[in-house]
């Protein structure tokens, strides 16, 4: 059998540059895992998004709430999570599909379209308080999903509500006080709007300091929502070294917020502080059953967004945005 000798050299120099052309590849993923613009396709809005990188921390408070205990050690894949929270400018063309369509930069696609909107709250849901740059307010947690929902179809990209371990873990920005600054409560006013500065409303984010992540607002202004459901001992229930640890939701109440709002005191601010949605943020609602969309008594409530840097399967994807509606008597 005679050998090809032209054949194999062809081959043996070929493999430096396939072997090169891989570690370029893999050299331009890693260099995509850093803080990014995203353009909200066929509109002039856009966001940005700071890397959070995968990493372990210790997770909770020793002298903290009943709630926050144990502090337990907890392992996180990287993912990327908004700089601010997100303002009623980025919400509202997903409110209105008049408004959507009026600030469009080209047609509405049909999927984009099919997503189901809000229905139109009776009240004025900025409470007064501000709409340029100002936080979003009042959405329900299925409301801030859907919301997601209708990003994923506008720019085919991923994003939901951050695991409460996520946020702990970007707000902390690897400290481990009460605050991602430190332990003192006075230099609170430099990061965060809340009752002792605010004036009783919210501002346009990014006013004050952001961490050392460069995410602004993490305490304050708007209290944000997380994915979890709230279960007081659920840190008591996870196995030691627990990775990417999440409460899936399976009831309408309670879920995670985070961060606290304008209106509360410094301690319910601090990075390990967790509080519940409750069904008495519905009261004045006069539908029966009750609005899945707006919380009318919960001015104090916003989002924030997170994109995972591993890619869930378009199943999983699904999974996470269809989730049906409950009831809410």
């Amino acid at each position: 059998m005679k050998i090809k000798w032209f054949s194999i050299l062809k081959v043996l120099l070929l493999v430096p540059v396939i072997v090169g052309a891989q570690q370029k590849n893999v050299a331009a993923q890693q260099q995509q895992f850093r803080a990014y613009k995203q353009d909200i396709t066929g509109t002039a809005l856009s966001f940005t998004m700071e890397a959070i990188p995968a990493a372990e921390f210790l997770m909770g408070s020793a002298s903290g709430k009943a709630d926050e205990k144990p502090v337990h050690r907890v392992k996180l894949d990287a993912f990327w999570m908004a700089s601010y929270e997100l303002t009623w400018d980025l919400y509202e063309p997903f409110l209105y599909k008049d408004f959507e369509l009026s600030h469009s930069t080209s047609p509405v696609t049909a999927e984009v379209d099919a997503v189901t909107r809000p229905t139109k709250p009776y009240l004025d849901m900025t409470f007064g308080m501000g709409k340029e740059n100002h936080p979003a307010l009042a959405m329900t947690h299925y409301n801030a999903i859907q919301y997601c929902k209708w990003l994923y179809k506008r720019t085919g990209v991923f994003y939901r509500l951050p695991t409460e371990a996520e946020w702990e873990y970007a707000c902390r920005a690897g400290s481990t006080g009460n605050y991602a600054f430190g332990d003192q409560e006075q230099q609170l006013g430099e990061f965060a709007w809340f009752s002792q500065n605010s004036g009783g409303k919210t501002h346009p984010v990014g006013q004050k300091k952001p961490n050392k992540w460069g995410l602004y607002d993490m305490y304050g202004n708007v209290a944000e929502w997380t994915y979890d459901q709230y279960i007081p001992d659920f840190y008591a229930r996870l196995k030691a070294g627990a990775v990417n640890p999440v409460a899936t939701p399976d009831k309408l109440y309670a879920h995670v917020i985070r961060g606290g709002s304008y209106e509360d005191k410094a301690g319910d601010l601090r990075s390990a502080a967790r509080a519940a949605s409750d069904p008495s943020w519905k009261q004045l609602d006069p539908q029966i059953p009750k609005s899945n969309w707006w919380f009318p008594e919960a001015p104090f409530v916003g989002m924030r967004l997170v994109r995972p840097l591993k890619v869930p399967t378009a199943a999983e994807i699904t999974a996470y945005y269809d989730q049906p509606f409950i009831p809410d008597y």
